[in-house]
């Protein structure tokens, strides 16, 4: 790039207010914060994995996949997540939907102006890499009026990137002009916009015009790609994901571990109790579960090991773990059910791991 292009740049990205503040509306987009674990296999329908990330898949046929937080990256960034088939589909279902996407909520993107007659431009930045090259399909969605993802009142804007050399690292930039027709937007805690990176689509899936926002069809853009699941030689490795106001990339704004950790728990939160419990009954305890971070919506909440009742220095077997009542944003009330028999001694609940869940 010349010294004139260079300062072009700079004053279209000034303009733009692109320098400053918090630019990437994607959390997590280094692929660092994993709270559910860092390996998932024999993965065959929707779930997150590596936290904010979703991978959906519909119509999978006998296809197997795995993701994994991978500490192959590219420089600058510590972690990619790579998705690789491990049992083939060797005859793709007509209507297989397989993308790799992050919804977002419109408190988080309140401020990007579409569906308005003068809309923002956005462009999303990533590295990639694959085993295969060409072109691959990608989609960016918006609620129409508090509409789902999934549904058909969304909006949807397809298009293509291209992988042009096998198993390395390659930075891809796409920039899309948002949205003008005059739908509802969503500013609240529900879903509000979504990127998505298809990566498999059968033939009733994969025929959307690219270029230009319509309805959503649940389908992807015509692309080379779209079939992860057809060999177990097939991966994908994505990091770096960043999506900013404006018609240029900036570099990656790589926040602390500690800050994107705590963006990532307003959806997701693995932790332990330690509460002075009271008894209800002389086999009921009751304690209190107090979130890190207040959640986006009341949660679910699972309990991944058994905690630990301590009742006047013994610690009674427990017989039953829920939860008493509706979990709220900021906490929850556990109920344990033990052995114990005498409610007038003090109670402690503690050492066990519980999950709070309020994922779009």
């Amino acid at each position: 790039m010349t010294k004139a292009a260079e300062l072009a740049k700079m004053g279209e990205v000034l303009t733009n207010s692109q320098i400053g503040g918090r630019r990437n509306l994607i959390i997590n987009g280094a692929m660092q914060v994993a709270q559910r674990g860092t390996s998932f296999t024999s993965q065959n329908a929707v779930a997150y994995h590596l936290d904010r990330w979703e991978t959906s898949g519909f119509n999978m046929g006998d296809g197997v996949y795995r993701v994994d937080q991978s500490t192959d990256a590219p420089a600058d960034f510590m972690n990619s997540t790579k998705i690789a088939c491990t049992t083939a589909d060797t005859s793709q279902d007509a209507n297989n939907q397989m993308y790799f996407q992050q919804q977002i909520e419109g408190l988080n993107c309140s401020h990007v102006n579409f569906f308005v007659s003068n809309a923002d431009t956005i462009t999303l930045s990533f590295h990639v890499k694959s085993n295969r090259t060409g072109t691959y399909s990608f989609a960016l969605k918006l609620s129409d009026n508090a509409s789902v993802e999934n549904n058909t009142s969304t909006r949807i804007y397809n298009t293509t990137y291209t992988i042009s050399v096998a198993n390395t690292f390659e930075k891809k930039t796409i920039t899309i002009p948002l949205d003008t027709n005059g739908s509802t937007k969503v500013t609240n805690n529900t879903f509000s916009m979504a990127i998505q990176f298809w990566l498999g689509a059968g033939s009733n899936r994969d025929g959307d015009g690219a270029g230009a926002w319509g309805a959503n069809g649940n389908a992807a853009t015509a692309s080379a790609n779209l079939d992860i699941l057809g060999s177990t030689d097939n991966n994908w490795y994505i990091t770096g994901v960043q999506m900013e106001i404006g018609s240029q990339a900036t570099p990656f704004e790589h926040r602390s571990f500690g800050e994107e950790l705590a963006l990532c728990q307003r959806y997701f939160e693995a932790s332990t109790i330690s509460s002075v419990a009271a008894f209800v009954t002389d086999t009921i305890v009751l304690g209190n579960g107090k979130y890190a971070i207040t959640k986006r919506a009341n949660p679910t909440i699972a309990y991944t090991t058994n905690f630990t009742l301590y009742v006047g220095g013994a610690a009674p077997s427990i017989s039953s773990l829920t939860v008493d009542g509706t979990p709220t944003t900021s906490g929850f009330i556990a109920r344990c059910t033990s052995s114990a028999s005498n409610n007038s001694e003090a109670a402690l609940i503690q050492n066990g791991v519980y999950t709070a869940d309020s994922e779009l």
